[in-house]
């Protein structure tokens, strides 16, 4: 009988999820809704039209981040849609194609430690000072509230970097760049323009980003 009582807590520590395992599958259920909500409040907000834009949550402890899936219409998206994505690129968990920008939320996670969310979106206004290569001049108190300074604007991509298979990284490069060149603080500067693009916004958390946006 004894030997028959530990066979049956054998059996049951290989069939039975570990402790720890549940931990981590409930912390990126949790990543997944946080993104999830975030990339919501995006259309609600008008900050951006058919699917051109994203969001994405990143777990700085475990290297991984929940973002939105490529080309899926807002008005579809489910929690469990969100793609889990390690720093490395490599898909962690999601039956969809993660966003097309994936590797642009990538390059910023790895350059800027302390952000733990990322957006991207097409808003009107800031799209147009984005098109036209201009910085978003302080001028206003609401500005001062979220940017000390400017919002700045990145140098154009060059031929090369656009025509690549790798233009969304190299979009990440020219954002770290600009950052690097200036000495700029992610957080005292959360989000930056795209020359000839649109704007992109982080800050700690990613709720905390589409604020800024």
């Amino acid at each position: 009988l004894h030997r028959r009582g530990e066979d049956d807590r054998s059996s049951y520590s290989r069939l039975a999820p570990h402790p720890k395992a549940c931990l981590t599958a409930t912390v990126l259920t949790e990543l997944k809704r946080e993104a999830y909500e975030a990339n919501l409040a995006l259309p609600r907000h008008g900050l951006i039209h058919f699917t051109f834009g994203n969001a994405s949550a990143l777990d700085r402890a475990r290297g991984i981040f929940a973002i939105k899936p490529s080309g899926v219409p807002f008005a579809k998206l489910r929690p469990a849609d969100m793609v889990l994505v390690d720093l490395a690129g490599k898909k962690v968990e999601g039956k969809l194609a993660p966003s097309s920008d994936t590797s642009t939320h990538r390059r910023l996670y790895l350059a800027f430690k302390p952000v733990g969310g990322i957006v991207h979106t097409h808003s009107c206004y800031a799209t147009a000072f984005a098109q036209a290569g201009r910085a978003i001049p302080h001028l206003g108190t609401t500005h001062a509230d979220y940017f000390s300074g400017e919002i700045p604007v990145t140098r154009k991509l060059t031929r090369k970097e656009i025509s690549g298979d790798t233009y969304e990284w190299e979009t990440g490069n020219v954002i770290v760049e600009r950052f690097r060149k200036n000495s700029l603080s992610p957080l005292d500067v959360p989000g930056v323009l795209v020359n000839r693009h649109a704007p992109f916004t982080w800050h700690t958390s990613v709720t905390q980003a589409v604020e800024i946006a």
